[in-house]
């Protein structure tokens, strides 16, 4: 879905204007549900918000350090020994970035050798490929398959040669939805541990797992001091907007990343730092409800996607729920998504643009339900009113 960019040098041909931003603008184009782009539609607590307010009018209003504000890598620090026991020294082992996001490109720039490469699983999220093509590196996948999304250990060991570099691994998974096993984290660990590689571990959706359990990779045996750990508020207390994330590390990796984002974005955002402090000390009622808020969601968008026709992979994490459209008579999720806003006034987001192998997801669709309700409600409504063509069932 993108096309040549003039100027544009060639490592980062192909990349484009995102699909989340192509479909949110065919969205408002069409006075669609858009139930394509993740993010709630909802703000977090209101404490947080005041906590921002009083930031701001407490002058917390210029640069902050590189770093990041103390208050908030104290509470980073408080946050990982709470939740997980991993013990991260606030001054020299955490820093605070412009989201997740820049903590990825900032990682892959400051570690990256030119044509090093980085082992990931596809579907990827979509800045994975361009901050690996920014650093000068290459990507190179292992597929996750549904239903579960399992992957196959022959093809990771494969995957790894004398250029790897780095494991980038998501969990919870986006888009899939999957929360790797504690079985299958030993299977990294142990080849990073073997090959001496350098994992990147992507935890933003920490916090949203309904199946299973989230476990950092940084906490299995050998791993801490060769993890670059990356998470952020934004899906967590509902403010994507701030940009508020951060890298857990030994202090050697982090003075390495810090290097590069220094030249990024130098820093962002402090008075959202402090307000995103008070939120990761909210009580333990305040992360169930979460939780249960959202593990309603996902079954409210599931269960009418599966009265609607869709073959549902109901996910075991995150705010997404991938689909196949096969059942409905769809082949190619990318002109299904395109036809969707015509044909029932909903968008989603085509899978198949995460792959490498392009394949491998061509009729698979995501749709996110981070959404109100009663919005989750409309969509599946709109939806049931098409006229699909479905497929007859094989036996």
């Amino acid at each position: 879905m993108t096309d040549r960019v003039p100027h544009l040098n060639t490592r980062l041909q192909g990349f484009g204007t995102t699909i989340f931003a192509q479909m949110s603008a065919l969205a408002a184009e069409t006075e669609s549900v858009n139930l394509g782009q993740g993010f709630p539609d909802t703000d977090g607590p209101a404490s947080v918000i005041e906590a921002a307010i009083a930031a701001m009018r407490a002058g917390h209003n210029q640069y902050p350090p590189v770093p990041g504000v103390a208050a908030l890598r104290q509470a980073i620090a408080r946050h990982q020994k709470r939740f997980y026991d991993l013990a991260y020294c606030a001054e020299t082992e955490i820093l605070v970035t412009t989201g997740a996001t820049e903590a990825i490109a900032a990682t892959m720039l400051a570690l990256l050798e030119v044509g090093d490469e980085v082992v990931t699983f596809e579907p990827w999220y979509d800045s994975y490929g361009a901050s690996i093509a920014m650093a000068g590196g290459f990507k190179r996948v292992v597929t996750l398959r549904p239903p579960q999304y399992n992957f196959d250990p022959v093809e990771l060991e494969r995957a790894i040669n004398a250029k790897t570099r780095i494991i980038l691994l998501n969990t919870p998974h986006n888009p899939t939805g999957k929360v790797f096993s504690r079985r299958e984290l030993e299977m990294v660990a142990e080849l990073c541990v073997r090959h001496d590689l350098i994992a990147v571990t992507d935890e933003v959706y920490e916090h949203l797992v309904f199946d299973g359990e989230h476990i950092p990779l940084a906490s299995l045996p050998g791993m801490r001091d060769r993890t670059v750990t990356i998470s952020s508020g934004g899906k967590t207390f509902s403010f994507t907007g701030w940009k508020i994330g951060w890298v857990c590390a030994p202090a050697p990796l982090v003075a390495a990343v810090r290097t590069s984002k220094q030249f990024l974005t130098f820093v962002s955002g402090p008075p959202f730092q402090h307000a995103i402090a008070t939120a990761l000390d909210l009580d333990d009622d305040y992360y169930a409800g979460l939780l249960a808020d959202m593990r309603h969601k996902r079954d409210l968008l599931s269960d009418g996607l599966e009265r609607v026709g869709f073959e549902v992979f109901r996910p075991q994490g995150t705010y997404f729920v991938n689909t196949d459209i096969t059942p409905l008579g769809g082949t190619d999720g990318v002109e299904f998504c395109l036809e969707l806003p015509g044909r029932a006034q909903v968008v989603a987001i085509p899978t198949q643009v995460f792959y490498d192998n392009v394949d491998e997801g061509r009729s698979l669709v995501r749709f996110a339900f981070c959404k109100r309700n009663e919005v989750i409600t409309e969509a599946v409504e709109r939806l049931a009113r098409v006229e699909w063509e479905p497929r007859p069932r094989t036996a």
